[in-house]
């Protein structure tokens, strides 16, 4: 697996694109060789795609806007591959699983696209958090009706380690079941601190990441991008370096 860094981690030192690009610069500097494009500022396929070159990243993944995969999936799969990225993704469904309608929607707005991603060259992706793992009145887990409802040559999953074992789930078989389909994984660490969890650099919690990068290993998974939404006042950065040298350890670089 190739290690990344999911920019979200960065957002607020992505906010234009001279901020963009001095970022992308730090984050090499750190080791990481891909990152996932989520939470910066608005970009040209071709500026980004020289600002990678330059800084020797590939783009891993992105998180793109919904209502341009909906309704315009062949431009974007074409502006994804102008910086040489593949895989389309999005970063949470929209509404948020807050009624159960999101779902019905989420699968009649994207199935389609999802398909003309796939014609196009692409692979469309899903981003869980901890919401897919409530069951629904047919007592599915909804990320289980997720898998059900696209095809896995439509849709793969950017499984996140973190929000599937805060919503009950075990990270490592959830690899398993999803084989093949998980071309990219999001690695951020549980940490419990003050009773209530939290997130923490990898190798600082308590996620079990042997089992993890067995069954991601096994699974096919391509690149291991560490996120961590909130760093508690800690500098996002320095946060980004422990994961990395933690990986980088364990053979992930």
């Amino acid at each position: 697996m190739i290690s990344g860094a999911q920019l979200y981690t960065l957002r607020n030192f992505c906010k234009t694109k001279e901020e963009l690009a001095e970022t992308l610069k730090r984050v090499a500097d750190i080791g990481y060789t891909s990152v996932q494009l989520s939470g910066v500022c608005a970009y040209e396929p071709d500026w980004m795609a020289e600002q990678l070159k330059q800084n020797g990243l590939v783009c891993a993944v992105t998180h793109y806007n919904a209502e341009l995969i909906r309704t315009a999936p062949e431009q974007t799969v074409a502006d994804h591959k102008t910086f040489g990225c593949i895989y389309v993704g999005i970063g949470c469904m929209p509404g948020g699983l807050k009624d159960p309608t999101d779902y019905d929607n989420f699968v009649a707005n994207f199935k389609d696209a999802a398909k003309r991603i796939a014609a196009a060259g692409g692979y469309f992706m899903y981003h869980n958090h901890h919401m897919e793992f409530m069951r629904a009145a047919d007592g599915k887990l909804y990320i289980e009706k997720l898998a059900e409802a696209f095809l896995p040559e439509e849709m793969g999953f950017t499984l996140d380690t973190y929000w599937v074992q805060y919503g009950g789930g075990d990270p490592a078989q959830w690899l398993e079941k999803l084989t093949g389909r998980v071309p990219c994984i999001h690695l951020k660490d549980m940490a419990c601190v003050d009773r209530q969890p939290r997130m923490a650099p990898i190798g600082e919690g308590n996620i079990n990441f042997d089992r993890v990068f067995e069954k991601a290993d096994a699974a096919g998974t391509q690149f291991a991008l560490v996120e961590q939404d909130d760093c508690y006042g800690e500098d996002p950065f320095d946060c980004l370096r422990r994961s990395y040298l933690y990986l980088k350890a364990q053979g992930i670089n």
